[in-house]
């Protein structure tokens, strides 16, 4: 490991915004960890990323995959699947690393169609060498798209998990959608709750379905309310494409985060997407306007900087220059593997988002 002598004691005194932005410098300098007096800072990096259709290749009867498909709408080629497992493969392997060397420690990946194209995605020469391991349910959403939890098992040991049912319904008749991922494990020796999540869409009118995601919010805000009734400081992560944005009726009132960590104690959960949302970014883009779908919204156990263990440091969206559309109609866009029905060898019309954790080891 490599080490940096420095002295933090000061910064420490300071306000926690900026004693964490230096933290952030001393670490993004010295690789992995700063050392001052036999204290140790520990960085890791965790994610959340919607691949944008990741399908095989291969004619599942039981979903609606037949535009993906060598004969279909899209030309679905073997060569374009192998090109869009290289393309996610890389960006993977790209997140966090500036700061948390080793790469995303876990990451929650949605539009994904089965368990085949995770395995093919962990084999990408980009990643291979971490070894990510796959949590993953069918889910029943009619186009088949699931999501999952891939985990690097030098980092992260899972001890249970479970799809749990997103029950929507209309007219008396249910709308099947993606499950809740539920993931219980140890990041290190830090007992940890992941919930992937991704809420139904706006399809057919944001207002007509905004109550599907408020449906969303609660069921994530029950299993919050369990898992804190048994542990105040449970460290929980509620991560996903949520198909609404930070400041949105579902996040705001029903999974009740705040947008200030100061005030994280009020309601237990802390979205620290919102400022970034309120302030203009986004990740993903549409009809020339950005929202902030994809966030990382953590519990006081990881949003109260005198926990033990990792805390919450920062949270990113990773937008990089190469994920940009260069050109055309929609210039400064994601670049999304297709624009209509062109193929453009993109990466997925959402950029991930990460936040970094920090301990202490002494």
């Amino acid at each position: 490991m490599y080490k940096c002598y420095i002295f933090v004691q000061n910064s420490i005194k300071m306000s926690r915004s900026v004693s964490l932005l230096i933290l952030v410098f001393i670490l993004a300098s010295c690789g992995v960890a700063a050392q001052n007096k036999g204290s140790q800072y520990k960085l890791v990096s965790i994610g959340f990323y919607n691949l944008e259709n990741l399908f095989d290749t291969v004619d599942d009867t039981l979903i609606n995959d037949e535009e993906f498909l060598p004969a279909g709408a899209r030309a679905w080629t073997d060569e374009k699947y192998q090109e869009k497992q290289a393309n996610m493969a890389y960006v993977i392997s790209q997140i966090g690393v500036q700061d948390a060397k080793s790469g995303l420690s876990f990451l929650g990946v949605s539009e994904i169609e089965n368990r085949k194209v995770l395995e093919d995605l962990v084999k990408q020469p980009a990643i291979r060498d971490r070894n990510y391991q796959i949590i993953h349910y069918d889910s029943p959403d009619p186009r088949g798209v699931d999501v999952a939890f891939l985990y690097n098992p030098k980092h992260f040991t899972p001890l249970y998990s479970r799809p749990v049912p997103l029950l929507n319904f209309e007219d008396g008749r249910r709308l099947y959608t993606r499950d809740v991922l539920y993931v219980k494990g140890l990041l290190e020796n830090d007992t940890v709750h992941v919930m992937v999540n991704h809420w139904p869409s706006r399809g057919g009118g944001e207002a007509r379905t905004a109550p599907f995601r408020n449906n969303g919010a609660r069921l994530c805000r029950n299993i919050v309310d369990s898992l804190r009734t048994l542990d105040r400081y449970a460290k929980i992560f509620v991560m996903g494409d949520l198909n609404d944005d930070p400041t949105n009726e579902s996040l705001k009132s029903h999974l009740r985060a705040v947008s200030k960590i100061k005030d994280v104690k009020v309601t237990g959960m802390f979205n620290p997407y919102e400022d970034m949302f309120r302030r203009g970014s986004g990740s993903n883009a549409y009809r020339d306007a950005w929202s902030l779908f994809d966030q990382i919204i953590i519990s006081e156990g990881v949003a109260d900087e005198k926990s033990a263990g990792y805390k919450f440091l920062k949270a990113n969206i990773f937008n990089k220059q190469f994920l940009v559309q260069p050109s055309g109609q929609y210039k400064g866009y994601p670049l999304r593997t297709f624009s209509g029905d062109f193929y453009q060898s993109g990466y997925s019309d959402h950029f991930p988002s990460y936040i970094y954790l920090i301990k202490e080891v002494k």
